[in-house]
């Protein structure tokens, strides 16, 4: 097979994220600790999974670096945007995630991270009263001014490419509108005629991140990026997208599990989904609005695994409940339970019990580093539009829907996935099938 012409990783990656809060500051903490020795990335697939290439005689298990060429953490610069002024030092030791002792080695690298004003409208997020926010006259004037912090962070770092990603908190749900999301014109339009009520501030940075070339990451389940406009624009720029919300807890477990019990042929009657979380996305998901945004997002695994046309006698009127509830105490430390009430052989039913107690960033930050590299791998492999073998790392992954396309949920397909396109683009067969 020929080797897909992907370009080497030279230079320095800029990976530019929206929000400097619980994740990201562990997340950059993290990279940064790594790179001296003092921490290992543990649940990164970039950084510790191996796939085979080749068959027979010419099997090989490699790192995903030894099949591709992946940027190197050592030549990643970090920027972000937030409506707290604090630098990634002190938003580290905020967010309360990461102990001290891994903190201080890098505090003077966290202290020179100090976020660019955010492109905020207070309407998508009544919860958060930061001040540290551009005054942006209209939508269209929000993209310009998030354009130009690209634009001078990559100057000012001596970044070769640019990766912008979202890990921000979760915006009030906004319904897919045709006549504003349809098609890149109408959307454009829409900037510049200040249509606050269709047109987040996530599909500012959006925007602007792929008009300045660099791939766009949706890390929350906001309307953003899986819309037909941005589509557009992403075909138009050759520009990959990626999203939308990060697979962490829950919804991992679902992932995971849901294909235990659809390939054993067992029934399922109802399965009921809470979590209780204390951060600062806690706190803006405690707002209905932002709620029915993630409800959508975490409600929407279940059905494309257990798909009751396929399974009638199996699947037909299970319940499928999800609920999150704002708990100061635990802070970052989410716990999740998931009750699963099942039957078997003549309809007799059983239960299921699983109670995660999770560390929301601690699970999050890989991904975040996972997902930034091999979105900018996709780039320099001349991949664009929707990363369909990223759906691995995201809740509710993008797929066509105005094509009728259901999106891959089930783990190990999404598995398939990841390790048949990174075959691929190091010149290997995509030799794994899903079923």
């Amino acid at each position: 097979m020929e080797k897909q012409s992907v370009k080497p990783a030279d230079g320095k990656l800029g990976i530019m994220v929206v929000g400097l809060g619980a994740v990201t500051s562990t997340f950059m903490t993290g990279v940064l600790m790594a790179r001296k020795g003092l921490a290992k990335p543990v649940g990164s697939m970039t950084q510790y999974d191996k796939i085979r290439v080749g068959k027979g005689d010419d099997k090989k298990y490699l790192a995903y670096s030894d099949i591709v060429p992946l940027a190197k953490l050592d030549d990643i610069e970090f920027g972000a945007w937030d409506v707290y002024p604090a630098d990634a030092y002190r938003a580290a030791v905020y967010a309360e995630v990461l102990k001290e002792k891994d903190i201080e080695p890098v505090k003077d690298e966290l202290q020179k991270i100090v976020p660019f004003k955010a492109a905020f409208d207070k309407n998508f997020a009544k919860r958060l009263d930061g001040d540290n926010v551009k005054d942006c006259k209209t939508r269209w004037d929000m993209v310009e001014q998030i354009r130009e912090d690209i634009r001078n962070f990559k100057k000012e770092h001596g970044c070769s490419r640019i990766v912008v990603a979202w890990a921000a908190s979760t915006e009030i749900y906004v319904p897919v509108y045709e006549p504003v999301h349809g098609t890149l014109a109408a959307l454009e339009k829409a900037m510049k005629d200040n249509d606050t009520e269709h047109i987040a501030p996530s599909m500012c940075y959006a925007y602007a991140a792929l008009a300045e070339g660099a791939p766009f990451i949706m890390g929350a389940p906001n309307t953003t990026v899986d819309i037909p406009a941005m589509w557009e624009m992403a075909e138009k720029t050759k520009m990959p997208i990626a999203g939308k919300d990060f697979k962490t807890g829950q919804t991992l477990v679902k992932s995971g599990f849901a294909p235990i019990i659809g390939t054993r042929c067992l029934g399922l009657s109802g399965w009921f989904s809470t979590n209780i979380l204390g951060n600062r996305d806690g706190l803006v998901l405690d707002e209905p609005d932002n709620f029915r945004t993630k409800e959508v997002s975490k409600l929407s695994t279940l059905e494309s695994i257990l798909v009751p046309e396929c399974q009638p006698d199996l699947y037909t009127d299970y319940y499928h409940k999800v609920r999150i509830n704002y708990y100061p105490p635990r802070n970052d430390n989410k716990e999740g339970w998931d009750n699963i009430d099942i039957f078997g052989w003549m309809g007799y039913p059983m239960q299921i019990k699983i109670n995660f107690l999770c560390r929301d960033s601690i699970l999050a930050a890989p991904l975040l580093l996972d997902l930034c590299l091999l979105s900018d791998l996709a780039a320099r492999a001349g991949r664009y539009g929707i990363q369909r073998f990223l759906s691995f790392f995201l809740k509710s992954p993008m797929h066509d829907y105005t094509k009728g396309e259901v999106p891959v949920n089930h783990l190990f397909q999404q598995y398939t996935m990841l390790k048949n396109a990174l075959r691929e683009m190091g010149g290997y067969e995509p030799d794994e099938e899903i079923d």
